[in-house]
Formats: C-alpha cells, sequence, structure tokens
C-alpha cells in the first residue's frame, strides 16, 4: 500500500509540475542538448526573424527587449506594431553586457544572427550568468554538419521554442497551420515546364552576397519551383564572384531588400551594368523582391513561397 500511494504522490507531483509549466524538458540547439527546468521569463531575441517567431508564439509578456533590427534597417510596419512594448537594447549585435544589464535568462540568435563563431556572445559565455541560448536551426551549418536547408528548419525552430516555453499547442497548431497552407497552395500551382533558372542577389556590387545551400531563400525556390543556381554552394549565405552567375545564366534574379540600397536600386544596378546584359533574367526584366524578414527563416516564409511561385509563373 505504501508503495501505491508512493508512486501515486510522484504521478501527482509529475502532473502539478507539467501543468505549472516547471517540467524539465530538452531541446536540441545544433549540436547541444539545452535543458531547461522552467520556462524563461527574460527572454531576447535578435534579428527581425527570429523576434516574429517569439511574437507570433504570443511570447512579448516573457521578453524584457530585442536586438539587432533597427541598425539593418529591416523593421517595417508589422513588426514596429509588434515590438512598441518592447525596448531595443542594441541595434545591431549585442555584446555580452547589454544582455547581462538586461538580466536576461534566454537568448534567441543564430550564427551570423547575433553569435559569431569565437565571439564574446555564445552560449559557453553565456552560460556562467544563468543566460541559455537556443540557436537558429538554419545557422547550425556555421558550426558542423546539417542537411541542405528545407521548411522544417522554421518548423524545428517553432517547435522548439513551443516547448521551451510550455506553448506547445500554440506552436504545434501554427506549424500544422503552415504546412496545410503550403501544400493546399502548392496543390493548386499550374506546373512548370522546367525550374527556372534562380540567383539571389541580396547586396554587393564588387561581388555579390548569395544565398547558398544552407541559406532558407534555397528551401523557398524550391518549394516554389524554382532552382537556385548557387544551390551546389557549400555555404549559408556568402559572396562569389560575378562570373558564376553570368555563366550560369539566372532567368529570375530575387532581390532582398533591406539596409541602405533599396531593392531598385540593386535591380537598377543590374539593369544598367554591361556586364550583365546577356544574363536571361536582365535581358527579359524578370526580378523579384523579397524582405529580409521574408526571405530569412520565420513566419513569412510562406508568403515568400507564394510571392516566389507568382514571379516564376510570369513571362
Amino acid at each position: 500500500m505504501k508503495l501505491m500511494y508512493t508512486a501515486l504522490a510522484s504521478a501527482m507531483m509529475t502532473t502539478l509540475l507539467a501543468n505549472s509549466g516547471l517540467a524539465e524538458i530538452t531541446v536540441q540547439s545544433c549540436n547541444r542538448a539545452v535543458t531547461f527546468d522552467k520556462p524563461p521569463q527574460a527572454a531576447i531575441s535578435n534579428d527581425v526573424n527570429l523576434t516574429e517567431m517569439m511574437l507570433v508564439l504570443g511570447l512579448a509578456d516573457r521578453m524584457v527587449g530585442y536586438t539587432g533590427i533597427s541598425g539593418w534597417k529591416t523593421l517595417d510596419a508589422t513588426m514596429t506594431e509588434g515590438v512598441q512594448e518592447l525596448p531595443e537594447l542594441s541595434s545591431k549585435y549585442p555584446n555580452k553586457e547589454v544582455l547581462i544589464g538586461a538580466d536576461a535568462d534566454f537568448y534567441f540568435a543564430g550564427w551570423n544572427y547575433g553569435m559569431k563563431v569565437g565571439g564574446e556572445v555564445t552560449p559557453e559565455t553565456l552560460a556562467p550568468f544563468g543566460i541559455n541560448v537556443y540557436e537558429l536551426t538554419e545557422s547550425c551549418i556555421h558550426i558542423g554538419e546539417k542537411d541542405a536547408v528545407s521548411m522544417n528548419d522554421m518548423y524545428n525552430d517553432i517547435l522548439n521554442l513551443g516547448k521551451i516555453f510550455n506553448v506547445s499547442d500554440t506552436a504545434e497548431a501554427l506549424v500544422f497551420g503552415y504546412r496545410e497552407d503550403l501544400a493546399q497552395f502548392s496543390a493548386g500551382l499550374m506546373p512548370l515546364p522546367q525550374a527556372p533558372r534562380v540567383f539571389v542577389y541580396d547586396s554587393g556590387e564588387d561581388v555579390p552576397f548569395t544565398a547558398g545551400r544552407y541559406a532558407m531563400p534555397n528551401a523557398l525556390i524550391e518549394a516554389a519551383g524554382g532552382i537556385n543556381v548557387m544551390n551546389d554552394l557549400e555555404k549559408s549565405w556568402s559572396t562569389i564572384g560575378w562570373e558564376a552567375v553570368v555563366e550560369r545564366n539566372p532567368e529570375v534574379i530575387v532581390i532582398v531588400n533591406y539596409g541602405e540600397v533599396t531593392a531598385e536600386e540593386k535591380r537598377a544596378f543590374m539593369m544598367s551594368n554591361p556586364a550583365f546584359a546577356n544574363i536571361d533574367a536582365v535581358k527579359n526584366d524578370r526580378f523579384v523582391t523579397l524582405e529580409y524578414v521574408e526571405a530569412t527563416p520565420g513566419p513569412r516564409n510562406i508568403a515568400a513561397v507564394k510571392t516566389l511561385s507568382a514571379a516564376f509563373r510570369t513571362e
């Protein structure tokens, strides 16, 4: 009988802990297993797309601020409304003092999304201060091997955030909705005779900064029915030579819009440069613009696929 009561008490305690959000959970973050004994209450996110993941899960009241948005000029009207109650603690990458000074207990960032390999702010440097880090899945390629980017990278982050903050029901409903939306949209698409060759133009004039096989646009382009001409580039976001772009002759150019140089200025640069005159996308003026927050992992990826799908099917 004593054993029965002990087992019953243990089961009740487990239930109480789960219901109170205090049950210990472990999630995979790149090459680390990160354990949380309670949901964070003073979180900070870096970059516009990561911050939107937090907001779409209804986690604004668990945040003490965000970093890395205004310095890159990626904030739009929708995002401004979403973060108006929260302070921006650093316009670009935060230093360690910023995070410690905000009494943060959680930092949602990624490699080259608020952290640099060997830099001042890493999971290891923040751990002694009680700040747990969850790393953006797309960015894991910077510290080890991973599969080519897919829509599952974004879904994975939302589901893991749901577990960390004890809002799994919300996270699972969101991901289910994203999957269903994309599946239904894809099923209704007009088939393409062949996948258009697509180049992602992020920035740069002397050398372009573009998306390789581990950057989110590679997955977005494939989901829309195209093929990234740089899908053999074994990197995430990287610079390449213009010669490779001319040689691979993209039929569509995707411009990522953010920063000081506008999407129209990037288009004008390519349209007016004689070196690009024989590129099919330039000859036929086939450019499509994605906002930075659409081209990076986050809730707007489904809309980005729809934008690209329309562009690929318009002569």
